[in-house]
């Protein structure tokens, strides 16, 4: 991507000689900005880091190195045998996201360790610090004792400071991450059958920064979930093979980067690019090809019972009901059509690896060559579907002639998927042995970049569900455009208790959404379809499901409900009006688990985008709009909850207005219980002249 300043790798005195003694070592670093201050120490052999913001603690020293399947340690017994620093100060560019510029500024510090006896292996520990958080990671670097290696734990800690409060959900749990988020103290939520929570994992300390703790640049290793320490904290848990092994692998290797994120506020999180940077760069030497954009489908109508996936009287994915889909795309300037069950393989139980699906095989009243014809005629894209029920065998054995098939027939954008539940994923061995495991360990890790760097190989962009978690890959490989990973709209039409209780969209981007994008499918307008689903209901208000487009980022977003259910409804303007791609995001409010806005401008555009959501409770918030360009009117198309909404009781009433306002302008948002705003701003005529 292009580089705009770059200061990479600049040498910098070091603090530790060649050699320091084995009994005790110190090494100190800074953040850019100097808030941040690194302790790395070294003493009877056991490595340990800390870190202090304006000189008070947030981690107590914490434990590095790793436990080897052969029972040897690469944690105790070491010494201290080089260090080296370095500085970056880089902007980057997006070819699509929140925010077109990225600055990536850190200072570095290399620690070299190695075993003061016996076979003498060395390890690397990397830190960056940034004026927003730390990130860590281990270098194995090729050597005569350790070639190929198994590592049975990794000791990583993260001995916060004080008890604070958690946004978590539990790890190894059958339904991977869609759970809703619990707000607990962190020593509270390790109780009945939770052993370990998922991250992101965001903590508010007690009158301090907000953190989250996170990982970066996933490849090779297995997924990071987080277990209590003994005596307090926290410690990496590596999801295991299904042997027990953590990760397998040869030298030279690395890890992924253990990322703490800091904030003064919870906007600070939504904002922060230091995932992203600790992510190699972009190695598509062409990005021409990658598109961003807004999609419809048949998919909600499978959700509450009006089509099926599979053959019979009700298959939704039928020439006719697509080929209405894409009429209905190409009228209100939508980019996809998204074809859910236009395959071979939905008859029968086809998840948890039993399925049987053909991926270049279509349904009999499929017609892939006619529909592809019809919609290029049309300008618009066929989105395709890969469920592979978690058949990671079958899948990979087609992939490749799979994606080629996508691109004869104008498919660039593939949603793919891995349903199945708990440690339910089949590997097959090469004695043909089956062993099942879980979606997040190493084994799935490298299934899912293999696919990723496949689907580049043809010209794809990805959208994953039942994912890995993102971990910032998509700037490497950016056609990774988007994926599930927590619990999204559908859950509303099947999901237990009725669905996702109001408050879901306001955690989700103080948690999930600091990964990156999400595929939440948001724009239902029947909000009640209780002859569908009587039991079932969006619990929303119309203005909150405008609201969503805004506040839950996604590069390609649905229009998520039926064509029909937008018919006559001026609230569909503003769907056909937001991007799907930004210059820049800021974050007016946020006070996680009640409320959230946010403000975006539109790529390479003049016009802003507001966002403004609830939870239960109704509220009013003063929205300052110093973001806008000082001297110019700007024209805001309102899409307000009528002063009579109500999630439960009146969730379809909404105030749709203009109204003039300028950069020195407080707008007042009113949200109703479980409501929401969504706001366009365009600039108005010339002001004249005085």
């Amino acid at each position: 991507m292009p580089t705009l300043a770059k200061l990479a790798l600049l040498a910098l005195p070091l603090l530790a000689c060649l050699v320091l003694p084995a009994a005790a070592a110190e090494l100190r670093a800074v953040s850019p900005d100097g808030r941040l201050e690194l302790r790395f120490t070294i003493a009877e052999g056991v490595p340990r880091y800390a870190l202090a913001r304006d000189g008070a603690p947030l981690l107590l020293p914490s434990r590095l190195g790793f436990v080897m399947d052969d029972g040897s340690r690469l944690d105790r017994s070491l010494a201290l045998v080089d260090s080296a620093r370095a500085a970056v100060d880089e902007t980057w560019e997006q070819p699509w996201g929140e925010q077109r510029l990225v600055r990536d500024r850190c200072r570095e510090l290399r620690v070299t360790l190695a075993e003061r006896s016996g076979a003498r292996r060395r390890l690397v520990v990397v830190f960056r610090l940034f004026d927003d958080g730390l990130g860590l990671r281990y270098e194995l670097p090729a050597q005569p004792g350790l070639r190929d290696f198994a590592i049975r734990d990794e000791v990583t800690e993260f001995v916060l400071a004080g008890d604070p409060w958690a946004w978590w959900i539990p790890a190894y749990h059958p339904e991977r991450y869609e759970y809703l988020y619990r707000r607990t103290r962190l020593s509270g939520a390790f109780r009945g059958r939770v052993r370990a929570l998922h991250t992101p994992l965001t903590l508010e300390t007690a009158g301090g920064p907000v953190l989250c703790l996170h990982e970066a640049a996933l490849t090779d290793w297995a997924s990071m979930t987080l277990a209590p320490r003994a005596g307090g904290g926290l410690r990496c848990d590596l999801v295991p093979w299904s042997d027990g092994i953590r990760v397998r692998g040869e030298t030279p290797h690395r890890s992924p980067w253990r990322v703490l994120i800091v904030a003064d506020d919870p906007g600070g999180l939504v904002t922060s690019t230091l995932v992203l940077s600790l992510n190699e760069p972009c190695r598509l030497a062409d990005t021409s090809w990658l598109g961003t954009g807004k999609y419809v489908g048949i998919w909600w109508g499978m959700h509450i019972g009006r089509y099926t996936w599979g053959s019979g009287p009700r298959h939704g994915a039928t020439t006719e009901n697509v080929k209405r889909t894409i009429d209905f795309a190409a009228a209100h300037g939508l980019a996809g059509v998204l074809v859910e069950g236009w395959n071979r393989g939905w008859d029968g139980d086809w998840a948890g690896g039993r399925g049987d699906f053909r991926f270049t095989e279509p349904h009999p009243d499929f017609d892939a060559e006619a529909l592809a014809a019809y919609a290029a005629e049309r300008g618009v894209a066929l989105v395709g579907h890969h469920e592979t029920g978690a058949d990671v065998a079958g899948y990979e054995a087609q992939v490749e002639d799979a994606f080629a098939w996508c691109r004869r027939h104008g498919i660039r954008v593939v949603k793919t998927g891995y349903v199945s539940w708990g440690r339910g994923v089949p590997r097959i061995a090469e004695d043909g042995s089956i062993h099942n495991e879980w979606h997040h360990g190493q084994w799935m890790v490298r299934h899912y970049r293999r696919v990723v760097e496949a689907a580049a190989r043809h010209g794809i962009m990805l959208d994953v569900h039942e994912p890995i978690k993102d971990t910032g890959i998509r700037r490497t490989w950016p056609n990774m455009m988007t994926r599930e990973g927590a619990r999204g709209q559908e859950w509303n039409a099947w999901g237990p208790a009725g669905g996702n209780p109001p408050e879901h969209e306001t955690v989700l981007p103080f948690t999930r959404l600091v990964a990156g994008p999400m595929d939440f499918t948001p724009g239902i307008f029947d909000l009640l379809f209780a002859d569908a689903k009587p039991s079932n209901r969006v619990n929303t208000t119309l203005a909150k499901q405008l609201a969503l487009y805004v506040v839950i980022y996604s590069p390609w977003q649905m229009a998520a409900d039926l064509p029909e259910h937008y018919a006559d409804q001026p609230a569909f303007r503003f769907i056909e009006d937001v991007p799907a791609d930004w210059e820049e995001t800021r974050v007016l409010h946020g006070l996680i688990g009640e409320y959230v806005t946010i403000v975006r401008r539109e790529r390479g555009g003049e016009d802003w985008f507001l966002g403004s959501v609830t939870d239960e409770a109704g509220r009013v918030l003063e929205a300052d709009l110093g973001f806008l360009d000082p001297g110019r009117d700007y024209v805001a198309e309102i899409y307000a909850d009528a002063p009579d909404a109500d999630w439960r009781s009146n969730p379809l009433a909404i105030d749709i207005r203009e109204v003039l306002v300028d950069s020195a302008t407080r707008l007042r948002l009113r949200l109703a219980p479980g409501g929401g705003q969504a706001i366009r701003f365009r600039p108005a005529r010339a002001r004249p002249e005085p």
